[in-house]
Order: C-alpha cells, then sequence, then structure tokens
C-alpha cells in the first residue's frame, strides 16, 4: 500500500527564512494517546524562529538537541482525522486547537496534519474560526501560567523557585510591556478580566488597538520611557524581557513584582533593596488551561488579534514578516484544504 503524503515547511538547514522548504513528506501516524489533525491553521510563535535560527538565543545547557531536517510550529487548529485507541473524549470530526509539545520542538504543527497528544488539545470554540483559534495556543497559555494560573510543578530553567502568579483585582495596577504582540495583548484581556487597571506599553500605531481591548492608560515608548512616567505599580508584565528589562524594577511599589517573558539579567542586590521579585515560567503545553481560555474566547470576553495570514506554501514570508517587529497580535498560516487521508 502506498505512502499516504502531505505538504509540510521542514528546516534542513539553520538560518534566516530561506531555509524554510515546502516539502512533501509521509502524513504520521498517531501513536498512544494522540490523535491525527487535519491542520486549518498554524499559529506562528518565537520559538518557530529560534528553531529555524538553530536555537543560537538560549544558553548551550539549555538548548534541546534537535535532528534536522525539521518540522517547526508548535500552534494548531483543526478537525481530528484518526484517534488512537486509547484516547478518549475525542471522535473524528472534532474540531480542536492546541499547544503541542511544548516546550520541546517537536510540535511539527507546520503541516496539512500533524500527530498531537489528546492531552494537549481543547475543543475549538465554535465562536471563532480556525485562524483565531490557532493564534490563541502558545501566547495564550503564557499569559495565562504568568498571571492566572501556573498549572504544573516543573521547574523553570531560568530560575529555582516556582513560579506564582499575582492576585489580580480592581485594588491591582498592572503594566504591560509590549503590549501590543502576541502574549502582550491576551495578558492585557486576561488582567483586565479580573478586574485590575492596566497600562499598556506599545509604540504609538498601536494604542487606539490597545484602549479597544481596555488598556486604562497608554504609553508610547517611542515618546517617553515608562520607569520615568510611573511609580507604585504591583505588576509589571514585560514581554519583551531581555537586558533592559531591569530598567522597569523602578516603576513598583514595595512588594511588587516583575514578570519577564523572555528572562535577563538581574541584580539580586538591586531586587532585594527595592524591596520588589521577579519570577518567570516557561509556558507548558495544558489542553485543560487552554479550554478555561477557550470558554472566554467563545464568550468574546477575550479575543484574538490578528496581525497579517499567509498560506503554509509562504511560511517564509510569515517568518519575514515576524522578524521586522512591531506585530499587532499574531501571525497565522492558513493550510489549504483539499481532501481527507
Amino acid at each position: 500500500m502506498p505512502t499516504r503524503t502531505m505538504r509540510a515547511v521542514r528546516v534542513h538547514e539553520h538560518g534566516g527564512p530561506e531555509v524554510l522548504r515546502y516539502d512533501e513528506v509521509p502524513i504520521p501516524e498517531p501513536g498512544p494517546g494522540e490523535v491525527l489533525v487535519r491542520v486549518h491553521a498554524v499559529g506562528v510563535n518565537p520559538p518557530d524562529w529560534y528553531l529555524r535560527e538553530g536555537l543560537t538565543n538560549l544558553p548551550p545547557e539549555t538548548r534541546p538537541k534537535v535532528c534536522l531536517p525539521v518540522i517547526p510550529g508548535t500552534d494548531v487548529s483543526g478537525v481530528v482525522a484518526a484517534v488512537a485507541a486509547d484516547v478518549d473524549g475525542l471522535s473524528v470530526g472534532d474540531e480542536v486547537f492546541g499547544l503541542l509539545r511544548f516546550p520541546s520542538f517537536d510540535g511539527s504543527a507546520y503541516a496539512e496534519y500533524v500527530a498531537a497528544p489528546a492531552s494537549d488539545l481543547a475543543r475549538k470554540p465554535a465562536g471563532i474560526d480556525h485562524v483565531h483559534a490557532a493564534g490563541a495556543p502558545m501566547a495564550g497559555l503564557t499569559a495565562w501560567q504568568f498571571l492566572i494560573e501556573l498549572g504544573h510543578d516543573h521547574p523553570s530553567p531560568f530560575q529555582a523557585a516556582r513560579h506564582r502568579p499575582t492576585a489580580l483585582d480592581a485594588d491591582t495596577t498592572v503594566l504591560i510591556n509590549g503590549a501590543a504582540g502576541g502574549v502582550g495583548h491576551f495578558a492585557l484581556q486576561l488582567a483586565k478580566w479580573q478586574g485590575a487597571h492596566v497600562i499598556a506599553v506599545a509604540s504609538g500605531a498601536h494604542e487606539s488597538f490597545l484602549r479597544e481591548l481596555g488598556a486604562d492608560r497608554f504609553i508610547d515608548y517611542t515618546q517617553s520611557r515608562p520607569e520615568e512616567l510611573v511609580r507604585e505599580i504591583d505588576l509589571v508584565l514585560d514581554t519583551v524581557g531581555g537586558r533592559e528589562s531591569s530598567r522597569l524594577l523602578r516603576t513598583l511599589k514595595r512588594g511588587g513584582a516583575l514578570f519577564p517573558v523572555f528572562f535577563g539579567a538581574f541584580d539580586e542586590e538591586e531586587t532585594a533593596r527595592l524591596g520588589v521579585t521577579v519570577s518567570g515560567t516557561q509556558v507548558r503545553s495544558n489542553g485543560a488551561q487552554l479550554a478555561e481560555l477557550g470558554r472566554l474566547l467563545d464568550a468574546g470576553t477575550v479575543r484574538v488579534a490578528i496581525d497579517s495570514t499567509f498560506p503554509l506554501a509562504d511560511a517564509r514570508a510569515a517568518h519575514a514578516r515576524a522578524s521586522r517587529g512591531h506585530i499587532q497580535g499574531k501571525i497565522v498560516l492558513t493550510v489549504a484544504q483539499d481532501g481527507t487521508p
């Protein structure tokens, strides 16, 4: 019997967007605990280009081993096409979305079909399409696990202590740096859902977008620095992170916290002197949490903003768009549907 094939984007060598190749490969078989998903849309996330570039931005001791060629991608929305014998609760024809196998780099989502752990999936909200659903998993779960509930006991590679979200309510002021991006726009909406007062930091082009999402105050970082404008903040979520994150410590009140999504370097003496804490985590796949987020998406309490869409075959163009930055929401790949396995 001939092997059934599909189209997928693969990395054969590390480099820029030009190394992404649109290949013909076998359709995967779902293993124990897995379903085969016929992919309708794929969310594009920073780990996708980290993988393409060779994970050079990660400390060598934390880099997972990657065997080339590899199919990048973790975020999918699609329809169940086959179910392993030991999977309960999902059936052929069900619409699902999920963050697959993260924090490993074995998601293999840039493809027409993907074998997905059933525990990583949730029912796609009926009220949104596959493009918007594919934009939600990694960014939405990152915001959820930083702000609402961690949901796992796995240690972070960036700190020894377990991350603990800050309780958010009407008496809490949250500053979100990089509020217009994938994680940022989810974090803004989740903080507002919890009743917090939210200050959004982004470039001026995103002001009306962020105010529509509920931002109480907007700071254009191209015109002024937030650490020179605000004080007595309860929580800073820095979705930009990295080397400059520590400058935001001075916006916090004593007892406040800074959550950098991409960890940077912090001086323990400085944080102790200021009486603040710095804490981060690494997002992990979690179908149950995604189902909770899905209910908010279905109700319209939280929405997914789409920056741009590209056909799967044009993944290079999607990565080139990502490299230009100033993204508003999510970049998504769309997958043509022309038959069944």
